[in-house]
């Protein structure tokens, strides 16, 4: 079994004994981005906040990602929940027809100020208390040189912050800018920052991700493209932030981009015709998850293909943010399937596809989404305490992580792989 197990609210796949050996070290918590689809983000951590949990060194967040962390690090459990199904569902966030009579973009700069004062009002002094030495950061992608980054969170920059790890290209009004840098979505570089928490001596890794991971699958037509680039024996890969590779990526772009024009034309054509509709809807769902990798143009595609209707160009500039993001993500995918050795990677993950999208989701499948989340969290909590109190290593038991102050342990430890009966009614 490699180093990492993964974990849902029905079933859990690790290796407590070696997944111990770890619990000691520097322990990461990373949450990946996906727009409306970050509520299953938000109830795990609302479980963690539920069961006073919170065991973590580093933090990372990408795009919703980011956002989640700042109600977990100012300890308030619901407000996550109430941004995504509150504020990300009002007409004033998006309309679908305003962008498309209009082009009246995401109206990102609204939410955030909302979350400035009550009700929804973080906390920001707590966040920055409970820190208290530990590090929160948000990728960003440099709009320049399309290079990740990593921004702390917590600072007086907090709101250019969030704005710069969420500025979605197309759906935002124009690149942030910080300091002399201006930068667009995280999920263009680095849509999980998992190696990210790696290189920076995490060794514990802790990620929370809003699709089911699937590493054995067979690459799919756009990781073709990118065959080339990617060797699974060379983790010299995983060791470098994108700038490393840099150069390569320069010498090969133009080779790229004359094979992805005439794949994404193909691609464009086939969305829009109307046979790919004719069939069962999740057929083509599962489709146009494939060809966005169910994440970039992170989940809205449907906002793409209206745009792309209406006359929008798929010009150079998109063509290399897609390529980047397809490039790191597929790294990702192979850092995450094939963990260095000195670490251990948990993965929380839904038990089954979410029903949310990146935006327009109804507010019924985001809280069937969020209660997946919530099972989720207490699921990992349950499976972290049984490794750490029936594999002890060289601590007992803080106070903080005692068995009694968590919300749904049934102080057995023992789980059923098909446990499906929650945490609440």
């Amino acid at each position: 079994m490699p180093n990492r197990g993964i974990i849902s609210g029905t079933q859990v796949v690790i290796e407590h004994s070696r997944y111990a050996r770890y619990l000691e070290g520097r322990s990461a918590l990373v949450a990946q981005g996906g727009g409306q689809r970050g509520i299953f983000t938000a109830g795990v951590l609302d479980a963690f906040l539920f069961s006073s949990f919170d065991p973590f060194n580093l933090f990372y967040g990408t795009s919703a990602g980011a956002l989640n962390l700042c109600p977990f690090l100012c300890r308030q459990p619901g407000l996550a929940k109430a941004f995504i199904m509150e504020l990300t569902t009002s007409p004033e966030f998006f309309h679908l027809f305003s962008y498309i009579r209009r082009k009246q973009q995401m109206n990102l700069d609204w939410a955030l100020e909302r979350i400035t004062h009550p009700p929804y009002q973080l906390d920001l002094a707590m966040g920055k208390h409970i820190l208290n030495g530990r590090s929160a950061y948000a990728a960003v992608t440099n709009s320049a040189t399309l290079h990740d980054e990593y921004l702390p969170i917590m600072t007086e920059q907090w709101f250019d912050t969030l704005r710069a790890t969420c500025a979605i290209p197309g759906l935002y009004y124009h690149p942030v800018a910080i300091g002399e840098d201006e930068y667009v979505d995280g999920g263009v570089s680095a849509a999980i920052p998992v190696q990210e928490a790696w290189r920076q001596g995490a060794r514990n890794l802790v990620v929370i991700m809003t699709e089911i991971p699937e590493p054995q699958k067979a690459k799919d037509e756009v990781k073709d493209i990118f065959s080339g680039m990617i060797s699974q024996t060379d983790s010299t890969w995983f060791s470098k932030p994108i700038s490393a590779i840099q150069h390569h990526w320069e010498q090969t772009i133009g080779n790229w981009r004359t094979d992805w024009n005439q794949f994404w034309e193909a691609q464009t054509m086939r969305i829009n015709n109307r046979e790919v509709y004719k069939g069962r809807k999740g057929h083509s769902e599962e489709y146009l998850n494939t060809i966005n990798g169910g994440r970039w143009l992170f989940g809205a595609g449907d906002v793409y293909r209206l745009s792309h209707l209406l006359g929008d160009k798929f010009d150079s500039g998109l063509a290399d943010l897609l390529m980047m993001h397809y490039q790191t993500y597929a790294l990702t995918e192979e850092f995450m399937a094939r963990p260095p050795d000195d670490c251990f990677m948990v993965i929380i993950c839904p038990s089954e596809p979410l029903r949310s999208n990146a935006l327009m989701s109804r507010k019924e499948e985001l809280q069937f989404d969020y209660e997946l989340g919530l099972e989720a969290g207490y699921r990992f909590i349950r499976e972290y305490m049984t490794a750490k109190e029936e594999y002890p290593v060289t601590s007992s038991l803080t106070k903080r992580e005692d068995k009694s102050n968590i919300a749904g342990y049934s102080g057995s430890g023992v789980l059923t792989r098909s446990d499906k009966s929650g945490y609440f009614s």
